[in-house]
């Protein structure tokens, strides 16, 4: 044991607070395990008149300019957002600080910048609690399958998204009700826009397609679609036919290996697939790769003590490196594959058409499918006359094809109303 390493912390929220004590409280068994204690330097803070238990004081700022480009040997960044956040690492990076971060936002923005900075200042910059809070992921998507060939990648990555589609699904009730539990219950905040409209879970997408096929993929390539035009009248179709609803990003291969797809909305799956399990506000990521087969990450995805539990993983990480005088290795965007459009996507569909009770209609269906080259799967027709309906779904097809056939779909006489379209994963034709 020498002299100790010194941390900054930028933020001392809900997440910055809980780093500072589990900092305090392990700090024996972290210098154990890292070969040298660390210490706090400074935390920075916007209001320092609202402290959060677990902070001291004396080691409080309202400089975090000054913080950020102190050279500590480790800045924490637990701000959130683009800006200062960016300009913050910039100046930690420039500094010979190496920087653990929880900020998806800005890693799918402006991951690939701040990677070749931190490799050009020889320190390194590591972020496993900006996806899925307390889940060991990025990690092993890194390191553990860097022997493998990662084909596809299936999450949960929003616990707010995912305790509303469970209560939905458990109660029948309409998706406002339920939102507005989630606020009063805290899991959803005042504005959810974020996280319903699949913002916060597609800029997760970008990192995680970004990791697992070596190509920079930033979150405004991520085909996004919300969560709020789900209806209780979904959820009662998908339990009608053993599925389950639930937000997914998803990233994958094309079939040619040629480029990626990666995508957020709203998905059915079928009840026997291991996320169809997770439920409230857990997350998991479910991963296909050619030698490892199928492989499930699941925990907690957000909260203080959980997010600031991965944050301490990629700090002693980053410790031991500074100890021992080296970094991790920078990151591989080598295959440098096309991100395609979301019309090349290969998905099934579901179909709730609300139809006109009188021959003919079913044929004139099949033939805008046929006409449009998908293949229909089932068919069942709900309810007589004005409450007549035909839920329908198909084989796989690709997804241009498919919202082709919905577009006419919605022109034909026969058709009161497309009531519910939805993608279906995870099941085998």
């Amino acid at each position: 044991m020498t002299a100790p390493l010194t941390v900054a912390l930028l933020g001392g929220g809900t997440v910055g607070a809980s780093v500072a004590r589990l900092l305090t409280e392990h700090a024996d068994d972290l210098a154990a395990r890292i070969g040298r204690p660390i210490v706090l330097s400074g935390i920075a803070v916007r209001n320092p008149d609202k402290m959060r238990e677990g902070i001291d004081p004396s080691v409080v700022t309202t400089d975090t300019a000054a913080l950020a480009a102190s050279g500590a040997d480790i800045v924490i960044e637990v701000i959130g957002g683009i800006e200062p956040a960016k300009t913050l690492i910039e100046a930690a990076l420039n500094a010979g600080s190496s920087v653990v971060t929880a900020n998806k936002a800005l890693l799918a923005s402006h991951g690939a910048d701040l990677h070749r900075l931190a490799e050009s200042k020889g320190v390194d910059l590591f972020y496993e609690a900006a996806v899925a809070g307390a889940i060991p992921l990025l990690r092993p998507l890194r390191e553990s399958l860097a022997g493998d060939k990662v084909r596809r990648i299936l999450g949960i990555v929003n616990g707010t998204t995912n305790f509303i589609l469970s209560k939905m699904y458990d109660f029948g009730a309409d998706y406002s009700t339920v939102l507005k539990q989630a606020q009063d219950l805290g899991y959803a905040e005042a504005d959810p826009t974020a996280d319903v409209e699949g913002y916060d879970s597609a800029a997760k997408a970008a990192i995680l397609a970004g990791l697992a096929f070596h190509t920079n993929v930033t979150g405004d390539d991520v085909y996004r679609e919300g969560m709020s035009r789900v209806t209780a009248e979904d959820i009662a179709a998908a339990k009608s036919m053993n599925l389950v609803i639930k937000l997914l990003a998803i990233a994958e291969l094309t079939d040619d290996n040629s480029g990626v797809i990666v995508r957020v909305h709203p998905a059915m799956i079928p009840n026997t697939h291991p996320l169809a399990s997770v439920r409230d506000a857990f997350n998991a990521v479910f991963v296909e790769a050619e030698a490892a087969g199928q492989v499930m990450f699941y925990g907690r995805g957000a909260g203080g003590a959980p997010t600031a539990s991965s944050v301490l993983g990629d700090v002693v990480a980053a410790a031991r490196n500074r100890v021992n005088g080296t970094v991790d290795p920078a990151q591989s965007n080598y295959a440098e594959l096309t991100v395609k459009p979301i019309g090349d996507a290969v998905t099934s569909y579901y179909l709730n058409l609300h139809v006109a009770d009188e021959p003919g209609v079913l044929a004139a269906i099949s033939n805008e499918f046929a006409k449009h080259h998908v293949s229909i799967q089932t068919v069942r027709q709900d309810g007589k006359g004005d409450a007549a309906n035909l839920i329908i779904t198909t084989h796989r097809a690709t997804d241009e094809h498919l919202s082709k056939t919905v577009d006419a779909l919605r022109k034909l006489s026969a058709v009161r109303e497309v009531a519910g379209v939805m993608r279906v994963e995870g099941r085998v034709d």
